[in-house]
């Protein structure tokens, strides 16, 4: 009888010992790795990706190795495709809201679930007249922070070239840049591809193109990446730079380069989506770095980057000199939720001509580079 008792004991004791051993919801099923694929700068994109590793360590006991891949959003976007539900990435990151709904669609990305507290603080739209989604009402994608696409110049040489400032789109038309823009092509970059469609929407298709034409016969280049854009305007090597992320531009500003920049006349706004793949080999991990982005540290930590908060509460704000400070001067705003944004860009019908676009500009831009130039401002 005494032995039975005893054995019941130490059993129980075993059992306590366990359930104390285990660890939190977190710990029990977050996996230790993470593969990011974006086209997010890695600027941002390696401090965001440390923080949750430091973050997961942290909070679960879990090293989580992240790798960060990058790539332009529509080549991100064509592996994903590619990959067809088995890929080799867990988390897409950043771009057009269009393409993560073309995935979504495709049933290449699942629901994120984050917790609906988390979504209330996240505003549904912003923009007039046409809005701009900034989570997906379905739970496939999620912003996570604002990005203005915009213009950046060289003041210096500018001023060499007898112009004082760069105001809006028109004023890259102007036969006194010719040879001096630079800019990436839309099949490549997301941030090309969305200020491409703002002039075919504002204009109409084809004074679009015409438009596009004028601004390819002032280009001096077309670089490989959209980030190498503001690199070569800081530089010195070009004056101008179309259709940058602002973020982008920033980085060179503190790297103490000179540089100025504006956001155009309905310039797009990205909420830099993030989505799950389908078919991730770590799908808990990528919950967990979506949650963490959307937290008030993982906020912080892009914002210190040179990005917009993605809720009103968040706002670039810090003491003077800080990164934060000098990005609210560099962009001319705190918040993209203290006034109206006007935006013109409508979604759905940029989606339903992705390609149409990314051919046309080559056919029309591209191809025929050498007799635009010669063309317009002989």
């Amino acid at each position: 009888m005494h032995r039975t008792i005893w054995i019941v004991v130490v059993a129980v004791s075993l059992a306590l010992t366990a359930l104390n051993a285990v660890p939190t919801r977190a710990q029990a099923t977050i996996e230790d790795r993470l593969v990011i694929i974006t086209p997010v700068a890695r600027t941002v994109a390696d401090p965001t990706a440390a923080a949750f590793s430091e973050f997961a360590r942290r909070q679960f006991g879990v090293t989580v190795r992240v790798t960060v891949v990058s790539a332009g959003t529509p080549v991100a976007y064509g592996r994903i495709r590619e990959w067809g539900g088995r890929p080799e990435a867990d988390v897409f990151w950043g771009g057009e809201p269009a393409l993560f709904d073309d995935l979504a669609e495709r049933k290449l990305v699942v629901p994120h679930e984050v917790p609906e507290a988390v979504l209330r603080e996240i505003p549904a739209t912003i923009g007039t007249p046409k809005t701009i989604q900034l989570k997906d009402p379905k739970g496939f994608w999620v912003g996570c922070c604002l990005t203005p696409y915009g213009l950046v110049w060289h003041p210096r040489l500018l001023k060499r070239l007898g112009m004082d400032t760069i105001r809006d789109w028109d004023d890259l038309l102007d036969c006194r840049l010719k040879g001096h823009v630079a800019q990436c092509t839309p099949d490549r970059s997301s941030s090309n591809h969305a200020s491409y469609e703002v002039m075919l929407q504002m204009h109409g298709w084809d004074k679009g193109w015409v438009w596009s034409q004028r601004l390819g016969a002032n280009t001096g280049m077309f670089t490989a990446r959209s980030r190498d854009v503001p690199t070569v305007v800081a530089k010195g090597e070009f004056a101008v730079g179309f259709a940058v992320p602002a973020y982008m531009a920033f980085e060179d500003v503190l790297g103490g380069h000179e540089m100025k920049y504006v956001t155009p006349t309905a310039g797009f706004v990205t909420p830099e989506p993030l989505a799950i793949l389908a078919g991730s080999r770590s799908p808990r991990a990528a919950r967990e770095f979506i949650r963490f982005v959307l937290s008030d540290e993982g906020q912080r930590v892009m914002m210190a980057r040179g990005q917009f908060g993605i809720a009103p509460k968040y706002r670039l704000e810090g003491p003077a000199g800080s990164p934060v400070e000098r990005m609210a001067e560099f962009a001319g705003a705190r918040s993209f939720f203290d006034k109206p944004v006007r935006n013109i860009y409508d979604d759905d019908v940029a989606q339903a001509r992705y390609g149409l676009v990314n051919d046309v500009f080559r056919k029309l831009i591209l191809e025929r580079h050498k007799d635009l130039q010669k063309l317009h401002c002989p």
